[in-house]
């Protein structure tokens, strides 16, 4: 029988373009225990999106009780709504050994990591990587590639993209998409490496006696 190990917070970031929600998925289907961390948000559902799947819908004033009472790791207003991540998304999962993924910006990710760093449950339990281009000249041929945006859309994207990857120092690792099964192995690694942290042992993983 497996000794009982705590889960940890994976909070990933990456520029638009930088393959990251392929990359995500891919860990998904690979990892069993690697659960996506559903964020709350007060817009609306579009087209099939459901509630408690791709986010938990809240009414603003259901978003800001939960301000109010603290329940949230982190919360922003973007465009006149508001997304936020649940502490009780993270926490009761980690708990029971399950490991959660953050998929979120860096904006979101620098709050989380300096309102929790030195907190004794998610400081201990938390890692970060973010995925990066190989260069923002490819960024921008992925881009520019895709061939859905208008050119208004894409430079924004450039934009908010070149600022973002200038933060990669800020996380504890970093891993280059310059091709994705490369890039997959390297994340795959590296969450088999994370798991195997002495600290996230509940107890001796070995038998003692």
């Amino acid at each position: 029988m497996a000794a009982e190990r705590y889960g940890m917070i994976l909070i990933v970031s990456g520029p638009s373009g930088s393959g990251k929600s392929t990359l995500c998925n891919a860990m998904f289907r690979e990892f069993t225990g690697l659960e996506f961390s559903v964020s709350c948000t007060t817009r609306a559902p579009r087209g099939e999106e459901r509630d408690g799947v791709e986010y938990h819908f809240l009414t603003r004033g259901q978003f800001e009780e939960h301000i109010r009472q603290d329940h949230f790791l982190e919360y922003a207003e973007v465009h006149g709504n508001f997304y936020g991540t649940l502490k009780s998304e993270v926490f009761d999962r980690t708990e029971r050994g399950i490991d959660v993924l953050l998929d979120i910006d860096v904006q979101g990710a620098l709050a989380i990591k300096k309102r929790f760093a030195a907190d004794p449950v998610f400081g201990a339990r938390m890692e970060s990587l973010f995925i990066a281009p190989p260069s923002y000249a490819e960024l921008e041929r992925r881009l520019r590639g895709r061939g859905t945006d208008a050119e208004e859309s894409i430079r924004k994207r450039l934009e908010n993209s070149k600022r973002e990857m200038t933060f990669w120092r800020e996380y504890k690792y970093v891993i280059v998409n310059g091709g994705l099964a490369e890039a997959q192995q390297e994340f795959s690694r590296l969450i088999h490496s994370l798991r195997n942290k002495s600290s996230r042992y509940k107890e001796a993983p070995f038998h003692e006696a």
